[in-house]
């Protein structure tokens, strides 16, 4: 058996392209071709572009504005080819506040870059938001500087639209996961919608029984060994069909149950084949925590592991894992996925096995005070064995394990860490940046 694919691409962004310049000033005259160049190259690129032509006029300015802000754009990138007059990027965002790419292309002569620092010396001062970069166009890439910014833009404004349910209750003892609803809607966007659970557990045993069974079928099928009889299985299934119709009839992004100790087990595989469709669940009712899981789903268009922190291995590495809720393209060895009843309670369907080795992103988020903050680690996952049942993910990270834990403890950092097989932090550093002042990145 193979990795499956990503549950989706990452972040498509939704653009408009703009090239500004001066008449008089030399390179003017490329201006058309330079939007047309930057569009295509975006478009290339996954984004979705709307090409506003030359900016060279205040008229044209108020135009390509009020065309960016009735397409409820992500982000504008303005090419300069040539010095332009400040005013027209101005004139612009006052009919479209998006975040900016501010692009200048080379040229001696042409003033470009000169166009942008003399911009940009009033946008910050301004309050506006935006990231400056220069080159040919050429220099767009898929995992590039760009790329990530309109990704970070994306993720922005998707989050401040963002509904993330919240059925049962966080787990007792867990007081730093619990959620603060307006902190999370100022700092980072999403809103809480809550969910009855007895309904929602009542829904589950009256699910359709025909559908529940070929879900098991095919859940059984993609796993190596099964260790749960079939009424557990269905029962999962059950869970599953009536957590899925709460997602669409809502419109959710992610949600969370308040799953232990009582329904461990129970949500698991939900859990699991949620993930595949792009929507996170997350575990004990962390509100929080889901939306982490959010982040990097959306950001990188893969499924996340959401866990706990364990012991630091003799070799500096670190475990981290929890019951055994993650999608099954996360095993290094898909072929080996069992599907057992889950630790401690001894009861329901879970699937365990082993993550797969790469380059991996971790996320803590959790209030502080009146806002938010968000932690985040880079490292590199390991192989590694079943050392707890569950799914366990192996991390050597670029610091000491010493330094690092002691940084999580004097940092205040959370324990429910979420993971992302894929390089993501320059990214959220853009997010970070583009949020409201209410959130703060931490980094080692």
């Amino acid at each position: 058996m193979t990795h499956q694919s990503p549950i989706r691409a990452p972040l498509a962004p939704n653009v408009a392209v703009a090239a500004v310049c001066s008449p008089l000033e030399v390179g003017a005259q490329n201006a058309p071709a330079a939007a047309d160049a930057f569009a295509a190259r975006l478009a290339g690129l996954g984004c979705a572009v709307l090409n506003l032509g030359v900016v060279d006029t205040p008229d044209r300015a108020v135009a390509a504005g009020r065309r960016a802000a009735e397409a409820h754009l992500d982000t504008v990138v303005i090419v300069a080819v040539s010095w332009y007059e400040d005013y027209l990027v101005f004139d612009l965002l006052e009919e479209c506040a998006a975040p900016l790419l501010l692009w200048a292309l080379p040229g001696m002569e042409t003033g470009a870059l000169c166009g942008h620092q003399q911009l940009t010396a009033c946008l910050r001062q301004l309050g506006r938001r935006y990231h400056a970069l220069y080159g040919p166009p050429e220099q767009l890439a898929p995992d590039g500087e760009a790329m990530d910014w309109l990704r970070a833009c994306a993720l922005h404004a998707g989050l401040r639209r963002a509904r993330i349910g919240y059925t049962g209750h966080r787990a007792g003892g867990m007081t730093e996961v619990a959620v603060n609803e307006l902190a999370l809607k100022k700092a980072v966007g999403p809103r809480v919608v809550p969910l009855d659970l007895p309904q929602l557990l009542a829904d589950a045993q009256t699910a359709d029984p025909d559908r529940a069974r070929d879900l098991w079928d095919s859940v059984k099928a993609r796993a190596g060994r099964c260790q749960v009889d079939e009424a557990a299985g269905l029962d999962s299934m059950k869970v599953y069909l009536a957590v899925k119709q709460r997602v669409d009839q809502h419109g959710l992004s992610a949600l969370t149950v308040g799953c232990y100790p009582h329904l461990m087990g129970k949500v698991c595989l939900a859990a699991s084949l949620l993930a595949d469709q792009g929507i996170p669940l997350g575990c004990e009712g962390d509100v929080n925590g889901a939306v982490g899981q959010l982040l990097l789903t959306r950001l990188t268009g893969l499924p996340t592991h959401n866990t706990d922190w364990l012991d630091p291995l003799d070799d500096g590495s670190v475990v981290l894992t929890h019951c055994g809720s993650g999608s099954f393209s996360l095993a290094e060895h898909p072929d080996q996925i069992t599907l057992a009843p889950v630790r401690l309670m001894d009861q329901g369907c879970c699937a365990r096995f082993t993550a797969r080795p790469g380059p991996v992103t971790l996320v803590n988020l959790m209030p502080a005070g009146d806002g938010y903050r968000c932690a985040v680690l880079t490292g590199e996952a390991l192989s590694t064995g079943m050392v707890f049942p569950g799914n366990p993910l192996r991390v050597r990270f670029p610091q000491p394990i010493d330094r690092l834990l002691q940084w999580i403890h004097e940092a205040g950092v959370g324990h429910h860490w979420m993971a992302v097989n894929a390089r993501a932090d320059r990214a959220l550093r853009h997010w970070a940046a583009l949020a409201s002042p209410a959130l703060t990145l931490v980094e080692p």
